[in-house]
Order: structure tokens, then C-alpha cells, then sequence
């Protein structure tokens, strides 16, 4: 008993120091809010990277979270709902839920275990201290770029997602339930509220924030050589589809 409270309470002291490593981070990199602007090379490279080259992957996820989210919806209010709500719905759940999640569960696998894993490397072969010797802060150079990329990008995947996602509701709808496309849309603009969408953006830019920062956190704690890489990576995956949940359900209170 006395070996469980003392390794929760090592727990616990383990969990604040971290919380508090990630904010320190946070604020480290919002003090060069400015500077990133001024190495606009090294922004533009991380948008092109954590943004163009995850479009395909994206609108892949987008297309049949939009199919899926039709079909079945349509046995869950067949009987029950007029069909006519069947866009509404998917539109609904698509724009204030699915599109941003989704994508950003999605692109913690594919950019923040990215980010982990090329920063980890850079830790554990001695190359950010080579930077440091070279006067030049990581903290501006490495991760700065990444974390604003990551938040401005982060938006605009979501929109060709939530896009897609709809077109994909809309041909599941037409092809395979035999609703036309008049009757699919016919409710949307009676409900259309443009809070909505800015709620689903305003979703986005947290959670880019939290995939780009735990992974640059992630990275610079790497120990242990090409295990503790393989380690860093999972570990930045699972930490940051954690928080994406926690934050959307904390994000839903707020903005709902």
C-alpha cells in the first residue's frame, strides 16, 4: 500500500514537472512570435511540409468520413426523422466535430510523431548542441517554424477536409440512397450558421498547436539513441490524440 501511494505520488510530481516543461516551451516559443516572420524560409518550408504534403492523406480521410457519416446517419434517423435532415445532420456533425477531430488525430500521426522523431534524432546525435555552440536558440530555429506552421496550416487542411467530407456525404447520398441533391441540401441554408464554422476553425488552431508543441517537446527530451527515438514517437502520437480529445470536449463547453 505504502509502495503504491509513493509511486503515485512520484507519478503525480512527474505529471506537473512535464505540464510545466510543455508550458515553459510554449512561452519560449511565443517570445519569438516575431522572429519567425523574419526566417520566413523556414516557416514556408514547415507549411509546404505539415500542409501540401498532407492534403492527399487528408482528403482521403475527408471523403469517406463524409460517406460514412451519411450512411449512417440514415439508418439512425430512418423512421424517425424526415430524410430531408440527412445533409443537415452530416453537415453539422462534419463541420463542428468530425472535419476538425478527425484531421487533427490524423496529422498528430503523420506531422507530430514526424516532428518527434526528426527532433529526437537531432537530441540524441548531438546536433541541437551544435547548434546552441553556433550561437543559434533551437527554440527559434527548430521549433518556432513548426508550431506556427502547424497552427496556420492546421485550419486550412480542415476546410478542404470538412469540403470533402460533405461531397462525399452527398454522392453516398445520391448513388447509393437515392436521395436527390435538392432534397440533400434543402435544409442547410434554413440552418446555416457561420458561428459554426468559425467554432470548427477556432478548434483547429488548438489542436495544431497541441500536435506541433508536444511533438517539438517530445523531440528535445529524446534520451537513449534509436530506441529512445522509436519511444519518442509513439509517445508524442498517444500524448497528443489525448489532449486533442480533452481540449475538444473543454473547446465544446466553451464555445457551446
Amino acid at each position: 500500500m505504502r509502495h503504491a501511494i509513493s509511486k503515485l505520488g512520484k507519478d503525480t510530481i512527474t505529471f506537473f514537472e512535464e505540464a510545466g516543461a510543455i508550458f515553459m516551451l510554449l512561452g519560449k516559443i511565443l517570445s519569438y512570435s516575431g522572429r519567425v516572420f523574419k526566417d520566413w524560409h523556414l516557416l514556408l518550408q514547415q507549411m509546404m511540409t505539415i500542409g501540401f504534403r498532407s492534403l492527399p492523406i487528408v482528403m482521403m480521410i475527408g471523403l469517406f468520413t463524409g460517406a460514412v457519416s451519411a450512411w449512417q446517419t440514415n439508418y439512425q434517423i430512418s423512421g424517425y426523422v424526415p430524410i430531408r435532415y440527412l445533409g443537415l445532420a452530416t453537415y453539422k456533425a462534419v463541420i463542428i466535430e468530425l472535419g476538425p477531430v478527425l484531421t487533427a488525430i490524423i496529422l498528430a500521426g503523420r506531422v507530430g510523431a514526424s516532428i518527434a522523431a526528426e527532433l529526437g534524432t537531432m537530441k540524441v546525435t548531438e546536433q541541437i548542441d551544435a547548434l546552441e555552440s553556433l550561437a543559434i536558440n533551437a527554440v527559434r530555429y527548430l521549433a518556432a517554424p513548426r508550431f506556427f506552421a502547424a497552427v496556420i496550416m492546421m485550419p486550412i487542411l480542415v476546410v478542404f477536409a470538412d469540403f470533402i467530407a460533405i461531397s462525399g456525404a452527398w454522392f453516398v447520398a445520391v448513388v447509393f440512397l437515392d436521395i436527390p441533391t435538392k432534397i440533400f441540401f434543402s435544409e442547410i441554408p434554413q440552418f446555416f450558421i457561420v458561428y459554426d464554422i468559425f467554432a470548427g476553425l477556432f478548434k483547429a488552431l488548438f489542436f495544431g498547436g497541441i500536435i506541433s508543441l508536444i511533438g517539438c517537446y517530445v523531440g528535445f527530451s529524446t534520451t537513449g539513441g534509436a530506441e529512445g527515438v522509436g519511444k519518442s514517437t509513439i509517445r508524442s502520437f498517444v500524448l497528443s490524440a489525448i489532449l486533442i480529445l480533452i481540449f475538444d470536449y473543454l473547446l465544446a463547453i466553451i464555445l457551446f
